[in-house]
């Protein structure tokens, strides 16, 4: 059996395989390598929307604010309003409370004087001069029994009825007001009985919530 000599190998290819080689791995290793740190797709960029977001934020943030700053004042607004009603209405109260202790001292005043009979005539004048003050109560200084006697002697009846009555004004803790007045008058002898109308103008004084007649006028 007849062995073929292997072939020899091409001294020249040898050297070209490792030239090729090594200029290979050479341009592999000039080549930069990416950064780590870099990604190799570029990062989207912001939208838009996100940076609209803040200032539409702050504005309803004051929107907000100045609705609550309205209500308060809204809130502030009625109270004070209610407040000043409630005032308002307790004066109106108390002036009227007043003017309608002065309208019934007056009708009293006149009452008083409308109704005097023979056997209770000083029980009578005193509960005149009880309710009196100034000019009024001067008038009867000094005069109390004389007219007792005078009502005694003449046996004279007067029973008062008050008929209307109306306030007429006022200045400071002093008022006046109008009294219609009828006096039945009864006599011993029947000759002057009948009623007798009055019309009389009563000056009233508050004196620290004690209501005294001051001062009495007959007018027409």
């Amino acid at each position: 059996m007849t062995t073929s000599p292997a072939e020899p190998t091409d001294p020249v290819d040898a050297p070209a395989s490792a030239t090729v080689a090594t200029a290979v791995k050479e341009a592999g290793a000039g080549a930069p390598e990416p950064d780590a740190g870099e990604s190799t797709s570029a990062a989207p960029e912001p939208v838009a929307e996100d940076a609209d977001e803040a200032p539409d934020a702050r504005a309803g943030s004051r929107r907000a604010l100045v609705g609550w700053i309205l209500t308060l004042v809204l809130v502030v607004a009625l109270v004070a309003a209610a407040v000043a009603l409630l005032i308002q209405r307790n004066n109106a109260a108390q002036r009227d409370e007043q003017r309608n202790a002065f309208v019934q001292t007056a009708r009293q005043t006149v009452l008083n004087l409308t109704t005097i009979k023979p056997d209770t005539a000083k029980e009578d004048v005193d509960r005149i001069l009880a309710g009196a003050s100034g000019e009024f109560k001067s008038e009867f200084d000094g005069r109390e029994d004389p007219f007792v006697g005078v009502v005694k002697q003449a046996g004279v009846t007067t029973v008062g009825k008050i008929l209307e009555s109306g306030f007429e004004s006022q200045d400071g803790n002093t008022a006046k007001v109008l009294v219609a007045a009828r006096a039945d008058v009864s006599t011993p002898d029947g000759t002057q009985n009948g009623p007798r109308d009055f019309r009389m103008r009563v000056t009233v004084t508050d004196d620290g919530g004690t209501m005294t007649a001051s001062k009495v006028e007959f007018v027409p």
